[in-house]
């Protein structure tokens, strides 16, 4: 790889634009994001950003601007649905972090990051209304892509031969199913999650994180900004899931998969969720606040046994779509990236480059991925039911404290968010000498 090679992404989310600016801080300057969306609409709710990837960011000169729209996550608690607490834990800096774990919403995630993207490498490298549509790997190992262009009914057809291609185009991802002829559509558990945000005064929030629950469905709750000036209220990001039923299993259909913006009203499902409040904190009173409501069926994708071929790989959702357990879809989205620049950035051949980002990342991801499947740290909820259905006045009769640290550790551990791996200075700080500049090769819309 050269300063001049031309490195296309295929989607602008948040995997898509940290890839980006990683890229450029490695030495890269002709990179071109390709998104569907014609502009960078504030879509989605809320997540969290352990403190490994905002370590990364920080790298990236971004700290400063995320935290002006978020809120440094302090404590994370976890209820019976009873009421009960079963374990309360410090987070970020309080746990010993050297970077804070941050609740943010990801339309200001994602703004963050374009206007990085357009500052840094040009308007031109962030294209809307440009989708990849399909990938081939040339007899050399080069990427041929089909792009689709829409603007209302008109719509373009072209085709580029760059010199890699990054797939960052989600759970469904285009360039995912071209590697992976015949997968097929996203497995669905049988949950359904509700997610939506609210404004709500401070005072009936408090300063934590809660997930409560018991084995067949739960509620996280947690605000991610500081009281408005003007009228105290915070922002609350929230999220619902419960087995689908009473006639409601084909929300599970095949075509609702993947797709995070689908508005229902919030009684076709607050019901489930009379009467749970814990510590002043009231779920209903939270979500019956929110301007919207959307749902979608719980699903993943099965790991894959080689996210790359020739000079194509695969990034975030598109390479590791998990359950959203744990607070690591974007978390571990942003060190993909960063682990992917740094090794094109080692390696003259891009082929050797994207094999050494494989051989580091997927198979933390693929355990990640199962273990989010056994409920990651969440487990404790269904532990602490299964054991004590009716409830408890002493959770360490039920599950004792050695049990739960051991739980904790062993899924920070996993995805290498424990305050050993995270503390350390980021490893992906490898940058290319500068090269003459060229210009950029414009991806322009076709007709």
């Amino acid at each position: 790889m050269t300063p001049t090679s031309h490195v296309v992404v295929a989607g602008g989310g948040v995997a898509g634009l940290t890839a980006a600016l990683a890229l450029h801080a490695a030495g890269f300057d002709r990179v071109t994001v390709v998104e569907a969306a014609r502009t960078n609409r504030p879509v989605g709710a809320g997540l969290n950003l352990m403190p490994n990837a905002v370590r990364e960011l920080d790298a990236l000169g971004l700290l400063g601007r995320l935290e002006a729209g978020a809120l440094r996550t302090r404590e994370l608690r976890y209820y019976h649905r009873s009421g009960g607490l079963i374990s309360r834990e410090p987070r970020g800096l309080g746990a010993g972090y050297r970077w804070p774990q941050l609740s943010i919403h990801r339309a200001h995630l994602q703004q963050v990051l374009a206007d990085a993207v357009r500052e840094r490498l040009g308007p031109a490298a962030l294209i809307g209304g440009v989708r990849v549509t399909h990938a081939e790997t040339l007899p050399d190992g080069r990427p041929r892509i089909q792009l689709e262009h829409r603007d209302g009914a008109v719509r373009g057809r072209a085709s580029l031969e760059p010199d890699v291609l990054i797939g960052a185009d989600g759970i469904r991802s285009a360039v995912r199913a071209s590697l992976n002829p015949g997968e097929g559509s996203p497995p669905w558990n049988g949950m359904l999650v509700w997610r939506g945000v609210s404004r709500i005064p401070a005072r009936a929030i408090g300063g934590f994180m809660l997930i409560a629950g018991d084995d067949r469905q739960k509620a996280v709750v947690y605000p991610m900004s500081r009281p408005s000036e003007a009228d105290g209220t915070v922002l609350v990001n929230w999220a619902l899931a419960r087995p689908a039923g009473d006639g409601i299993e084909e929300r599970g259909r095949e075509e609702y998969r993947g797709d995070w913006n689908r508005a229902v009203p919030v009684e076709t499902f607050l019901h489930h969720f009379e009467g749970w409040e814990f510590d002043g904190v009231s779920v209903p009173g939270v979500v019956e606040a929110a301007e919207a409501a959307h749902e979608y069926p719980m699903v993943d994708r099965e790991p894959l046994t080689r996210w790359t071929r020739g000079r194509t790989t695969l990034v975030g959702d598109a390479a590791h779509a998990m359950y959203p357990i744990g607070s690591n879809g974007a978390t571990q989205s942003i060190v993909d990236a960063r682990a992917l620049a740094h090794a094109l950035a080692r390696h003259r051949d891009p082929e050797a480059g994207l094999a050494a980002y494989e051989e580091d990342r997927r198979p933390a991801m693929t355990a990640l991925q199962r273990a989010n499947r056994r409920l990651g740290p969440e487990v404790v909820i269904d532990l602490a039911h299964q054991r004590a259905p009716d409830g408890f006045t002493d959770i360490h009769r039920v599950i004792p404290a050695s049990e739960l640290a051991a739980i904790a550790a062993r899924y920070a551990a996993t995805g290498a968010f424990d305050p050993a791996s995270a503390n350390r200075d980021t490893p992906y700080a490898t940058r290319r000498p500068p090269a003459p500049a060229v210009p950029a090769l414009p991806v322009s819309a076709p007709r």
